[in-house]
C-alpha cells in the first residue's frame, strides 16, 4: 500500500477550475470534503473499500458537484483545487485561497 501512496503523492496535482471544466462531460468530478485527506480518500477509492467511501458519502464528505458548486466556481475562476486521478473519478478538493 506504501507504493501507492507514494505513486499518489507524486501524482498530486493543484489546477484552476478551468483545467478541471473538461472533466464535467464525463461526470467524473468527486468533491472530497477539506477534513479528509485526499490521498487517504485515493487509497480508499483504488483499494474499492465501500465500507469507508460508503461512511464518507453517507456523511456527505465525498459528493458529485452540485449546480450551486458549478455556478460558484464559474463565477469564481480563480478558485485552485488539488486533484488526483482514480480511475474512472477525477477526485478535488478545493484549496482555501485564506
Amino acid at each position: 500500500m506504501s507504493g501507492m501512496v507514494e505513486s499518489f503523492k507524486r501524482d498530486l496535482a493543484e489546477v484552476n477550475w478551468r483545467e478541471l471544466k473538461i472533466h464535467l462531460q464525463r461526470d467524473s468530478i468527486i468533491i472530497v470534503a477539506a477534513e479528509l485527506d485526499l490521498i487517504e480518500v485515493a487509497v480508499a477509492v483504488a483499494d474499492d473499500d465501500k465500507t469507508r467511501v460508503e461512511i464518507w458519502i453517507a456523511e456527505n464528505q465525498l459528493a458529485k458537484p452540485t449546480a450551486e458548486h458549478l455556478e460558484r466556481w464559474q463565477q469564481e475562476s480563480g478558485n485552485r483545487f488539488q486533484m488526483l486521478i482514480v480511475q474512472p473519478f477525477i477526485l478535488v478538493q478545493e484549496i482555501n485561497n485564506v
